[in-house]
């Protein structure tokens, strides 16, 4: 019989489910899109009951497709859009709101309160992040603060917390676990990444209660078994990552200093920085990169928002495009960018500007101008942003000299030549692009004793293509000086 491992990859925009063989080979994948929801200028939200839905759809999708393989699931993996927040009632697992998702800037007046009290070189001392709306701290205090049933079942010890990862966890369980691993709590803003705790401090002072908390265990662990009623047949589950450490586990970075870029809805630069915790001077962050064994490796993190967002929002909201595959044809054949940037601060600008109240703009337009200029910049603005993380790593004293690259962006060769250009160095696309629900398999794969080590687990990863800087430096100054002229635009708002 054939033995497989199957990953939950739950997203931002869409849930899939992937069966891998145990030499982390894709076989079989179901993905199904989800609502967004924008009920004002910088909120966003899911609903989710969609989210779980869409899970345990595309799930029972893959387990079908395994039973026609006539195969055997030895273990689930889990991985997860980070920071996004759901509170449930713990008697009838309903949602007291829908989620607050990452991308969501609500919360930037409360942040900047924080900020005046002195608050930041604490939270970032203890949790190795800046005070924001990103995290699910201030999220969690938002609801506690406006929806009423939310504080009184607080009050009555019948609320539970938890990113999406947990809140999948508990449904899949029956409601048996209520439990996240150590890479999705360090992006909480309320997680001590060094006492490895939920901290007592920041819990005080954003008025959270901990019995709401889950329990935080690690990435290879026994997270309990699936339901019958769910799946069919009770599985374990034995691995749970938030999606970027996920991607970087699958890239197989386990040396210190080694370097992955996911390209997704956002896009996130992870940094392997071992057992150190290196606290950036310009405005990176620390982070846990896994832990295994109770024993932490750390991460040095940069984070964009949009991404693939920014394609998405060509093809939905600008209507310049039908699918994100044709962005390739039409970036290539034009001669240059025209002097045409897009900064897609659409709910403010990540890292290192960090900038909540940031939003989009459109410079060196002319009559000339059409669609074919807009998804252009679109697509070079993910590299620029890329070259600012770069930056903000080598004013901190690293210089990597190359970076593994996934995501749905990199199948663009276009893109992933432009990226080798712009931040120059050398960009390896892996032969498996489902990295970031890889490395949820790998972790369930670690427990149940599939893969004796991350050595063994590190032999999985081989080469699709290599792409290495090609443009002259004053060329490539002259792009980059067009791009800070316009962060300088965006950042007056």
């Amino acid at each position: 019989m054939k033995k497989f491992i199957l990953s939950i990859d739950q997203g931002t925009t869409s849930s899939r489910a992937i069966l891998f063989d145990l030499k982390g080979r894709p076989i079989y994948h179901s993905q199904k899109e989800f609502t967004q929801y924008y009920p004002k200028s910088g909120w966003v939200e899911h609903n989710p009951e969609e989210i779980w839905n869409t899970t345990k759809q595309t799930l029972k999708n893959v387990i079908n497709k395994s039973k026609k393989l006539k195969g055997n699931i030895l273990a689930i993996g889990i991985t997860n859009q980070r920071e996004t927040t759901v509170l449930w009632d713990k008697k009838t697992g309903k949602a007291v709101y829908r989620a607050i998702v990452w991308q969501d800037r609500r919360t930037e007046d409360y942040c900047k309160k924080l900020r005046r009290q002195n608050k930041e070189t604490i939270i970032f001392n203890k949790t190795g992040l800046l005070i924001d709306p990103y995290f699910s701290g201030t999220k969690i205090k938002w609801i506690l603060e406006n929806v009423p049933l939310a504080k009184k079942l607080m009050n009555k010890k019948q609320l539970l917390f938890g990113t999406i990862d947990s809140f999948l966890i508990w449904r899949l369980t029956k409601g048996k676990v209520h439990a996240t691993d150590a890479t999705n709590a360090s992006r909480t803003m309320i997680y001590n990444i060094t006492s490895n705790k939920w901290d007592d401090t920041i819990l005080k002072i954003l008025k959270i209660k901990k019995h709401i908390l889950p329990e935080v265990k690690n990435c290879a662990d026994d997270y309990g078994s699936t339901h019958t009623s769910i799946t069919g047949k009770s599985i374990p589950i034995r691995g749970v990552v938030g999606d970027q450490q996920s991607a970087t586990i699958g890239q197989c970075c386990f040396e210190p200093g080694s370097l992955k870029s996911t390209y997704g809805t956002g896009a996130f630069i992870l940094l392997n920085t071992g057992n150190k915790k290196i606290y950036s001077k310009n405005r990176l962050l620390t982070t846990i990169c896994y832990r295994l064994n109770g024993k932490t490796t750390y991460a040095l993190e940069g984070s964009i928002f949009i991404a693939g967002a920014g394609v998405q929002w060509l093809r939905d909201k600008m209507k310049f495009i039908k699918k994100a595959s044709e962005t390739e044809k039409i970036v290539s054949s034009l001669k240059n960018n025209s002097g045409i940037y897009i900064v897609p601060a659409f709910t403010g600008i990540g890292a290192p500007y960090w900038n909540a109240n940031a939003r989009g703009v459109l410079s060196g337009i002319t009559r000339d101008t059409g669609p074919d200029e807009i998804v252009r910049a679109i697509i070079e603005s993910v590299a620029y942003q890329t070259h600012d993380l770069f930056e903000a790593m080598r004013h901190d004293g690293l210089r990597p000299k190359l970076v593994r690259v996934d995501g749905g962006m990199v199948m663009n060769n276009w893109f992933s030549q432009f990226l080798a250009d712009i931040v120059n160095v050398k960009v390896l696309r892996p032969k498996v692009h489902e990295t970031t629900a890889l490395g949820a398999a790998f972790m369930a794969g670690l427990k149940i004793g599939v893969y004796k080590s991350l050595n063994s687990i590190s032999k999985q990863w081989s080469l699709d293509k290599k792409f290495s800087p090609k443009i002259q430096n004053k060329f490539r100054s002259n792009l980059i000086k067009g791009w800070n002229t316009s962060i300088k635009r965006t950042l007056i708002n």
